[in-house]
């Protein structure tokens, strides 16, 4: 007998493990692990992965499996494999760990459904059931609106009248364009010509058509390229005389784009000797961790592309990760200039159906490399030689929900498992990467200088305080002022950073200090200035600005704080005839908005390109020679241990779009705390010396890389109960772990409540505690019932990168 163990779609504690199901005698040479099926689940029909198929079971009475989803499989052994490792690192359920690797296409739609099961008893049930019921056999559940209906249904289902059914379907089908043939030969072609009546003129220029080209055309385009309609073709499809097919294609987010090809470029000498240790470990096929540590400009891209061009050539694959907000279409154009249609490209810009087919590509085995964000480093290749992280400091590698995976842990353990390198990039690595690479665990490449000998930009900090008591309101201090001027004369592009998003902070009362609260969360409301609107970011809680304060009445509401259209605004007053792009949520919220707005400022649509963190990185324009980064302490004030090291980074990252081709850059930053170390430092660009200041800080409070940390939060809508299970989660892990280990907590969570839920956390700092992921399992354990009947949330993070 053929058993399958199955995963089903339900995430539960007492689901997570695999189901036993017979496989039915047609499916026995066809199943396969990694594949989806739908298999009988309680009353219903879920969609269940395979991980197994043995030959015996411990259960004397199985179900059948009802249908297979997949012709092959969807996930191959090695990401099977993976998925055990992703459960444990992680503490999420088994179908979490499969879900985050496959496309959201691949993620079944349940529909409900109600069958009559005999057409005969149609007349004896209530007018109302057969009014229902009167067009056919099976209605979705959805049409059961009211009350009343739904209460006859359900006593009618129970005395076997009707049946609840639960269809699984997929979320997205697969493109298929219809395509004409001729289904007869060229000389019965011309018989029927001629023995066609002169009056059928459309007929005959169809027929003529086909006598000329044989093989198969779309039928759009045979229709608009002779002119015939619809009806035309399907006469001659009921009369045997062509034929018609479907023909599945794939969504092609790039066949609009005209890129060029290029061709490896005369390395440096820096960069020889950084790519040698890569390709030596290509060729022993070792695993090994490097860190390309390089200036901005330095010509990492390049060393990337070729230690994949050898990749390639050994016949192996390559993922290269980028940040989500630098999946810029230059590093796109990069790699398809480079490798042409050996690239798939996946990142979030892409609808779920153009996910689906680049996807598809790499299943598949028609492309040899994937370019994308967070989740690309799931591609289903089975044969990987290189694995490439850009910006390895970017935070947005790290999923924020279940499974909380940071993609470089999963990238290590996939090399481990192919034996090749994984290269992190960056000009300014994380402290944990750069620690690693200090001690040896990792390996060290450096690219000390830009591309071209080009200097780094000349950076000036700004002191605005200085500048408010020297009379100066506005958002521009006079040293940018002068710089912006300047540029706008000589046709040079600026690029103007702005440290957060909307138009202005928040919505204050002057006369008694009421700053406006989001209902839901304990956070400040955001003023949108296009539709007059106050926002929470965190909820999506919306509201109109009130006309007088709800506190005291008084009419002196004010915004208070700067957002992106506020300084498009002020820079219109003062330099009309400059030409402002502006990124930000809601300028690139749509379809493509991204590129086609960096496209424009490449061609030279515009002096200023004027935005928030999604321009930092990843753009190479020659014409910049200004960067001015407007607000540079935003991100420092917040209760977050990495608030320093992500205000370096970013600063030296904008910094770096300067001047990187043959004119010379210059950097302004305007700050209302120029003595705290990590602006004083990016002035400078000097990540050695901010490394060493900010390990000092790590070390005295006991944070990474020294100690590891783990974040429990606690949500619910009560206060008390929050308060009560996180203090005994608490005293439980304090019980559980060595004396080294510091358990701090419990205490509300900076944000203390989120969408009408409290919020209590616990931080435990350690080194090494072997007991700690048994203690974690067994709080998430005895809370379940709680979880699942009371609307507790227990949200456990290995490696938190956001405190909040």
């Amino acid at each position: 007998m053929a058993v399958a163990k199955v995963i089903v779609d339900v995430p539960a504690k007492q689901t997570n493990r695999p189901f036993d199901y017979g496989i039915p005698e047609r499916l026995i040479h066809v199943l396969m692990p990694g594949m989806r099926v739908i298999v009988p689940f309680g009353p219903r029909k879920v969609q269940g992965f395979v991980i197994d198929i043995v030959t015996e079971s411990q259960f004397p009475k199985l179900r059948e499996i009802i249908e297979l989803m997949d012709i092959e499989p969807v996930l191959n052994e090695e990401l099977l494999l993976l998925s055990d490792w992703l459960t444990e690192k992680t503490l999420c359920y088994k179908i979490s760990a499969f879900q985050v690797m496959l496309p959201p296409a691949l993620k079944a739609k349940y529909e409900k459904k109600v069958r009559l099961i005999n057409r005969s008893q149609l007349s004896m049930l209530s007018p109302v059931l057969q009014t229902l019921f009167s067009n056919g056999d099976v209605i979705k559940w959805e049409e059961v609106s009211n009350g009343n209906e739904l209460s006859l249904l359900q006593r009618e289902i129970s005395n076997g009248t009707f049946e609840v059914l639960y269809e699984v379907k997929e979320r997205v089908k697969k493109k298929t364009l219809k395509i004409i043939a001729p289904a007869v030969t060229k000389q019965k072609l011309e018989q029927i010509r001629s023995e066609l009546p002169s009056r059928s003129v459309k007929q005959l220029k169809l027929i003529d058509f086909f006598i000329e080209h044989s093989e198969p055309i779309e039928r759009q385009k045979i229709m608009s390229t002779i002119g015939v309609s619809s009806a035309v073709i399907k006469g001659l499809l009921e009369k045997g005389i062509l034929i018609e097919r479907t023909r599945e294609v794939y969504r092609d987010p790039y066949k609009d784009r005209d890129i060029e090809k290029t061709h490896p470029l005369q390395l440096t000498n820096d960069q020889s000797q950084a790519i040698q240790p890569i390709l030596a470990a290509l060729e022993e096929k070792k695993h090994d961790v490097f860190l390309l540590y390089g200036v901005t400009g330095s010509g990492k891209t390049e060393v990337y592309l070729q230690a994949i061009q050898r990749v390639l050539e050994d016949g192996r694959e390559g993922i290269v990760l980028v940040p989500e907000i630098s999946l810029t279409p230059q590093m796109v154009n990069r790699f398809k200039g480079r490798f042409g249609d050996m690239v798939a490209v996946l990142h979030s810009g892409l609808s779920v159906g153009e996910k689906y087919d680049e996807w598809r590509k790499i299943q598949r085995k028609e492309v040899k490399v994937v370019v994308g964000a967070r989740s690309a480093i799931f591609a289903p290749f089975e044969n990987l030689g290189i694995i490439i992280i850009d910006e390895e400091h970017e935070t947005s590698y790290k999923q924020e929900d279940n499974p909380r995976y940071h993609a470089r842990d999963v990238a290590i353990e996939r090399a481990k498992r192919h034996n090749c390198p994984v290269v992190l990039g960056s000009a300014t690595p994380s402290l944990e990467t750069f620690a690693r690479a200090k001690k040896g665990v990792y390996q060290l490449l450096t690219l000390s200088k830009r591309m071209n000998e080009r200097d780094l930009p000349k950076v000036e900090i700004v002191d605005m305080r200085e500048e408010l008591r020297e009379g100066n309101r506005s958002m521009f201090s006079r040293v940018l002022h002068e710089k912006l001027q300047d540029r706008l004369a000589k046709k040079e592009q600026t690029v103007l950073f702005l440290n957060k998003r909307g138009h202005s902070s928040f919505v204050m009362c002057r006369d008694c200090g009421l700053v406006l609260q989001c209902p839901n969360c304990d956070i400040s409301l955001t003023y949108h200035r296009f539709n007059q609107q106050m926002k929470c970011h965190y909820c999506g809680f919306e509201s109109i600005v009130p006309t007088v304060c709800p506190e005291c009445a008084s009419d002196h509401i004010r915004y208070f704080g700067t957002g992106t259209q506020k300084v498009e605004e002020e820079i219109a007053k003062i330099f009309p005839e400059a030409r402002v792009i502006r990124m930000d949520v809601d300028t690139t919220s749509r379809k493509g908005a991204h590129e086609k707005l960096l496209t424009e400022f490449q061609e030279g649509h515009a002096d200023i390109l004027l935005g928030t963190q999604m321009i930092a990185k990843g753009l190479d324009f020659p014409n910049i020679t200004l960067v001015g980064v407007l607000s540079a302490d935003t991100m420092l004030h917040l209760p977050d241990l990495r608030s320093s090291e992500k205000t370096f980074q970013l600063l030296t990252q904008v910094s770096g779009r300067a001047g990187r081709h043959e004119l010379a850059g210059e950097v302004v930053i305007q700050t209302y705390t120029p003595e705290h170390y990590s602006i004083e430092l990016a002035g400078e660009q000097d990540y050695d010396q901010f490394y060493q200041r900010e390990m000092m800080i790590r070390k005295i409070h006991k944070y990474p890389p020294f100690y590891y940390i783990t974040l429990i939060t606690v949500s619910h809508e009560e206060l008390m109960k929050v308060v009560d299970v996180t203090e005994k989660i608490t005293s439980f892990i304090r019980s559980r772990l060595t004396n080294e280990a510091i358990v701090l907590g419990p205490v509300a969570s900076p944000i203390p409540r989120l969408n009408n839920k409290y919020r209590y956390q616990c931080l435990i700092k350690y080194k090494r505690e072997p007991k700690l992921t048994e203690a974690l399992k067994t709080v998430l354990d005895h809370h379940q019932q709680d979880v699942l009947h009371s609307g507790l949330q227990i949200a456990i993070d290995k490696n938190p990168y956001i405190l909040m």
